[in-house]
């Protein structure tokens, strides 16, 4: 292997070296210039985004280890970009002065933890697969208790860490059951060899369970909801999109690749998951008032419908979930940049708090209503592509009852997405939220969401150009 190859982790690599300036810049600049850091730590994220986007050359290395195709490379991408968002969604909660002393480390454990979402989705066995997976996650309990001086926050990163702990244990024993009965750890040497024995079917039990935890698939989920409420909304967003965004990726690569042989003995398992994810998620968004949780069991519903995708396996099953992702990023993300804007103005974290919104901000009202129906699939904006989409694969591969299913669980979902609309332009409330001005970092991240749920959903090539390189990555 030459050096020239190494270009083929140009993510990782250039990930690495943001990392590495950013704790120098972090040495160099005195106490009263820290904020300095912000603006410079986001436009060197974005010169790596951009770069990312440059057409590059894909193949294997280390063996197989390591493995570089268009469609990994876009899953990347995806993610980069969501990063990029957040962070400027995260530039006025940093300038905060509880925030001044760490600034670096923000950006330092997040792109961290990145890198290792990175090596995941390259993954080419699964010992690189597992590094990745505990590199992403280890940082993570940080970012969620950083707010060291609110309990609730030390309690997030508690949760989280403990529960990230017991899921990749679970994972790694699934993962030893596999090697003990093929005998490998490469993901091409492992595919051929899959079949539906009792030793491998329970080692394929226990990865599904360990990938529950990361997605917060049910009965998986417990952890989401008190870990999303206690940790800082930028984090919440982080582990809402990106976070689960690269557990769907290999977890979708996975399935489709290594456990090919065996996808009507899985087919059954997803099903079930699948339907109770979104009916219970649902149910329990009904009943919620802080935003935080309702966000979260709303992103619980989204991992639901996401199995849709997979259960509809193949080239169609792979698209649809990508492009559901992709979708899913500047959603959610308007959503949530709505949620920090008015948390920084106002510290409201409650829908009722929210009543009468739509009297001071109407800006803002309006973006939430967008993103909301976008997550409850009303056209024309993106969402309502992304679960058609989903649909039409499930439906694909004959699962109509699931799709029926889906249908009335997506009924339910705008019945509480319509409360937060109802808070904003219908309550009333004599002492609203103020009105406010977000910082242009925070309404650039805003613009960029409200581009993407339009010109994705309207923008047929780019439902095609996925179609076309996860026929590659799976040929």
């Amino acid at each position: 292997m030459d050096l020239g190859q190494f270009i083929l982790m140009r993510h990782e690599l250039l990930l690495t070296l943001v990392a590495v300036v950013v704790l120098i810049a972090e040495i160099a600049t005195s106490e009263k210039n820290k904020a300095r850091l912000i603006p410079f730590s986001i436009g060197l994220f974005a010169l790596v985004t951009f770069i990312g986007f440059i057409p590059g050359e894909t193949g294997t290395i280390f063996g197989g280890s390591f493995q570089s195709s268009q469609l990994t490379i876009f899953m990347k991408n995806i993610l980069n970009m969501a990063v990029l968002i957040i962070f400027l969604q995260a530039e006025g909660w940093l300038r905060k002065p509880e925030n001044s002393d760490k600034i670096s480390e923000y950006f330092i454990l997040t792109i961290s933890t990145l890198i290792g979402m990175n090596f995941m989705i390259s993954a080419g066995d699964f010992l690189i697969f597992y590094i990745g997976l505990e590199t992403a996650t280890i940082p993570i309990a940080g970012l969620a208790a950083f707010d060291k001086l609110k309990s609730r926050s030390s309690e997030a990163g508690i949760k989280l860490i403990l529960s990230s702990a017991l899921s990749s244990g679970i994972l790694l024993f699934g993962l030893s059951l596999l090697y003990g009965a093929t005998g490998s750890i490469y993901f091409a040497d492992i595919a051929p060899k899959i079949t539906a024995n009792a030793m491998i079917a329970l080692g394929f039990i226990f990865f599904v369970s360990g990938m529950g935890f990361k997605i917060s698939l049910v009965p998986y989920h417990f952890w989401t909801a008190d870990v999303y409420e206690g940790a800082p909304i930028n984090v919440t967003s982080y582990l809402s999109v990106v976070s689960k965004g690269a557990a769907v990726f290999i977890f979708t690569i996975v399935l489709f690749t290594v456990f090919r042989n065996i996808v009507e003995m899985w087919k059954p398992l997803i099903y079930t998951l699948a339907v109770f994810t979104m009916t219970l998620a649902n149910l329990f968004a009904l009943r919620q008032d802080n935003i935080k949780r309702f966000l979260a069991f709303s992103s619980i519903a989204q991992a639901g419908f996401i199995l849709l995708g997979v259960i509809g396996a193949g080239e169609l099953g792979m698209t649809s979930v990508v492009y559901f992702v992709l979708v899913y990023v500047f959603t959610n993300l308007g959503a949530f940049g709505v949620v920090a804007a008015i948390h920084n103005a106002s510290d409201v974290e409650t829908i009722s708090g929210y009543n009468g919104l739509y009297q001071t901000n109407p800006k803002l009202s309006l973006l939430m209503t967008l993103s909301l129906f976008s997550l409850a699939g009303i056209p024309p904006v993106a969402g309502f592509f992304g679960k058609f989409f989903l649909f039409t694969a499930a439906a694909g591969s004959g699962y109509y009852i699931l799709v029926l299913i889906a249908v009335l669980n997506a009924t339910v979902s705008l019945y509480y997405y319509l409360k937060v609309v109802r808070a904003m332009f219908i309550e009333k409330n004599e002492q609203p939220i103020a009105a406010f001005r977000s910082t242009n970092a925070m309404r650039l991240a805003l613009i960029m969401c409200v581009a993407g749920i339009f010109i994705i959903g309207f923008a047929g090539g780019i439902f095609e150009y996925i179609r076309s390189i996860s026929q590659l990555f799976l040929n």
